[in-house]
């Protein structure tokens, strides 16, 4: 601005000094040459005086950019080998800008983002730490499940190689606690990214109930009632939708009176099956079941540390099984003042189950497995009268007759003993049939002969 203004100085004396007439006009343009060479020199000089400011200000804001460069090369490099170490290290205060210069500005942004980046590095420390710990308990569990299995393999053939309640018992209990500790292996197991339950077959819903009943530590105290016979669970899905009942019925005895009884219903709907599980329990405040309605329905945006300290881990494993497989799961007060847990699996993972055989009357049908067949009591043939009446019934056949031959019931060689066995499974249920059958025969009168 001050060469323009000396240049509009210039020129104005110039006209007033031609106007006046004062100077002849060759000297006034001679002075308004002179004047402008001077007022050039001087703005060249300003000139390079400010493109030498502006180059000293943009060294020093390139040396201070540099500087804070170097310095958080440093710290993140420093903070990396922390991590390396297993050390956590400290985020780095960012301090505010010394000044509203360009430098100052360039620096306290470059911290900024030096502790942005260190908080990144952390999260990826732990992200991958959580990853190698889960992958670790799914390894894990899936070598504690294979002994676990053993185990019961091995109970089973003890149960099955006796008879005698002295041992039944100890066994029973021993199988009960190894079922529950294998239901706690795939908990965590599915903490760790998978479930470790598969089954090839669909399963019936009362199987699923069933199953997730005997899991439980106070087993006795549920009831389970169905109301879809016909309906079964996929393979891949009715294994896990136990375990989901198994956590909710665990749950639902823990926090209930133990003289009250826990009740499972499933009923068939029209989005799917729709399973319950009631309880009659003291209740809960509506904003810790509604913080537990948010995990079970979004269990990737809780904190998991928190449940887990907390001691939910078997919701939480619920939580995770029913994500997967798209299941409804949401907890509800009932009229009793307790809760009701409703699962809702879809339809499109139900399957129709081929109708169970039923046992005839005359125990002539199929028997349950595991189950004496009836033996009915032995009708003797009538003779006689009542032969003659039973022939005169309209469209009855007469009952074959037996012809007797001499010498077909006597033995030809002596008989010899039959060698003495060990005790086989099924002997004493054999005995315990035999006695109530011949007792049963004993207890009917025989027909008198005509």
């Amino acid at each position: 601005m001050v060469p323009l203004l000396h240049l509009v100085a210039l020129v104005g004396v110039g006209l007033v000094v031609w106007r006046t007439g004062m100077w002849p006009a060759s000297g006034v343009l001679a002075g308004v040459v002179c004047g402008l060479v001077v007022v050039a020199f001087f703005a060249a000089r300003q000139a390079r005086s400010a493109a030498g400011f502006a180059h000293g200000v943009t060294e020093e804001a390139q040396a201070a950019a540099l500087g804070a460069l170097a310095v958080a090369e440093r710290t993140l490099l420093w903070s990396t080998d922390q991590l390396c170490g297993g050390t956590r290290p400290p985020v780095p205060a960012v301090p505010e800008a010394r000044s509203a210069e360009p430098a100052a500005r360039v620096e306290a942004a470059v911290h900024a983002l030096t502790a942005r980046i260190v908080v990144s590095l952390v999260r990826v420390h732990d992200a991958s730490a959580t990853d190698v710990l889960l992958d670790v308990l799914h390894r894990l569990a899936m070598r504690e499940l294979v002994l676990v299995n053993k185990a019961l393999a091995a109970l089973t053939a003890l149960e099955r190689a006796t008879d005698d309640p002295e041992w039944l018992d100890p066994l029973w209990r021993i199988d009960h606690l190894m079922t529950r500790l294998r239901r706690h292996v795939e908990s965590t197991a599915v903490l760790g990214g998978a479930s470790l339950r598969t089954s090839r077959q669909p399963l019936s819903v009362m199987t699923v109930l069933r199953g997730a009943s005997s899991e439980v530590v106070q087993f006795a105290r549920v009831s389970t009632v169905t109301g879809a016979a016909d309906i079964g669970l996929a393979g891949h899905v009715g294994p896990d939708v136990m375990h989901v009942l198994a956590e909710l019925i665990e749950n639902a005895c823990e926090n209930s009176d133990p003289a009250t009884r826990v009740t499972v219903r499933a009923q068939p709907v029209k989005a799917g099956l729709a399973i319950e599980v009631e309880d009659r329990g003291v209740g809960m405040r509506p904003e810790a079941r509604d913080q537990l309605n948010r995990l079970l329905a979004t269990p990737d945006e809780v904190d998991v540390s928190d449940q887990v300290r907390a001691g939910r881990i078997g919701l939480l494993t619920a939580a995770k099984i029913a994500q997967r497989h798209h299941i409804f799961v949401q907890l509800q007060e009932n009229p009793t003042g307790g809760t009701t847990a409703l699962v809702v699996v879809p339809a499109r993972v139900l399957v129709q189950m081929p109708p169970m055989p039923k046992v005839s009357a005359q125990g002539t049908g199929p028997h349950p497995v595991g189950t004496p067949p009836a033996h009915p009591t032995p009708v003797q043939p009538a003779t006689g009268p009542a032969r003659e009446k039973q022939s005169q019934r309209g469209g009855e056949p007469q009952l074959p007759r037996r012809s007797r031959t001499e010498g077909a019931l006597r033995a030809t060689a002596p008989q010899q003993p039959a060698p003495m066995e060990a005790a086989t499974p099924g002997m004493a249920a054999d005995f315990l049939a035999g006695s109530r059958k011949g007792s049963t025969a004993a207890s009917t009168p025989e027909p008198s002969e005509p």
